[in-house]
């Protein structure tokens, strides 16, 4: 009886002993230069902050009551634009359009004078894929003397007081990547800009542009 007795013992002991294993999982290491106090603490890891990149945009046509400095600012406007930028040919146009005479009444006319100033879609997606922008330096900015010649032999009421044109010189800059080197192209141009300011509007008005390198002289 008493052998049986410490046989049971000796099985309830190792259960219980195999039951804790169980439990308590695998024995924490014992290599050289491990805590067997404890197990490895949690791994905390800190997100980087996104690089801010700036969105972007359409050029800005700011308003002017003084002729000469609007006329630079549309001729300025025109020339700007980046065919990697997102936007379309008739994002650009828009800006310009946004200036037009408020009557409206050479809006169709200024929309087509604008469309022989940009790339057209196909030529636009083209020049895409070379990430091709554009930018005006100007030179000059003067009154032709042609215009005194046309406002002398206009009709009565024909011109808006107020209206006056300037022919603007200059040279067009290109830049884009071909073969991933930066290339870069020049090219003179000319053209007229005709608008409306006081005392008419208060501030000036787009109305027509000439066609390109065809300016008042």
């Amino acid at each position: 009886m008493i052998a049986v007795l410490a046989a049971l013992v000796a099985v309830l002991v190792l259960a219980g002993v195999g039951v804790y294993g169980l439990l308590a999982g695998p024995p924490a290491s014992t290599e050289p230069g491990s805590d067997e106090s404890s197990g490895p603490g949690p791994v905390v890891t800190v997100p980087s902050e996104p690089v801010p990149t700036q969105a972007p945009r359409l050029p800005v046509l700011r308003p002017s009551a003084d002729p000469a400095t609007f006329a630079g600012n549309v001729a300025s406007a025109l020339f700007s634009w980046d065919t990697a930028s997102g936007f379309m040919p008739l994002d650009y146009t828009a800006v310009i359009l946004a200036v037009g005479d408020p009557s409206g009444a050479e809006q169709a006319g200024l929309a087509a004078d604008i469309a022989t100033y940009l790339p057209s879609r196909e030529a636009w997606v083209e020049l895409r894929q070379y990430a091709t922008t554009q930018h005006l330096t100007i030179d000059t900015i003067y009154v032709p003397d042609a215009w005194s010649d046309a406002v002398a032999q206009a009709q009565p009421g024909q011109l808006a007081e107020g209206t006056i044109a300037y022919t603007i010189e200059g040279t067009r800059h290109r830049t884009g990547l071909w073969n991933d080197q930066a290339v870069t192209s020049e090219h003179p141009v000319a053209f007229t800009v005709f608008i409306v300011c006081a005392p008419t509007y208060d501030t000036c008005h787009l109305l027509r542009l000439s066609q390109l390198d065809n300016p008042l002289r």
